[in-house]
């Protein structure tokens, strides 16, 4: 199997409902977002995805969570948006775009992060 990663980063704030404790109070984070995608072998000329093409499919999603209060988006009036509902949300938004999606992972601190990936 082979497997690429890109990178990508938003802003934003949000506060976690049902949780007793500082981030239940509206907060924000730096994102540090992963996006694995692996292949069983690479196309003819010997990629996985063209790196480009996929780093413009996630940061274009990105976009429309950067310098948004989650909260107030409409997936996460429903959903809390905790780290790991965030990569949930983004990888259910790039699979139908990425063939070969396997992971998704958000960081919210250089310490602490959550991956969603589909069994």
């Amino acid at each position: 199997m082979y497997k690429i990663k890109i990178e990508g980063d938003f802003s934003s704030a949000h506060n976690l409902r049902g949780y007793k404790g500082k981030c239940e109070e509206l907060h924000g984070h730096n994102w540090k977002v992963e996006v694995a995608v692996v292949s069983p072998k690479p196309d003819k000329i010997g990629m996985v995805m063209d790196f480009k093409c996929l780093k413009e499919k996630l940061y274009r999603l990105l976009e429309k969570l950067d310098h948004k209060y989650l909260n107030n988006i409409a997936y996460f009036k429903k959903v809390n948006p905790t780290s790991e509902n965030i990569a949930r949300y983004i990888y259910d938004n790039l699979k139908a775009q990425i063939r070969f999606l396997h992971s998704v992972t958000v960081w919210e601190s250089d310490k602490a992060s959550a991956t969603y990936y589909a069994k």
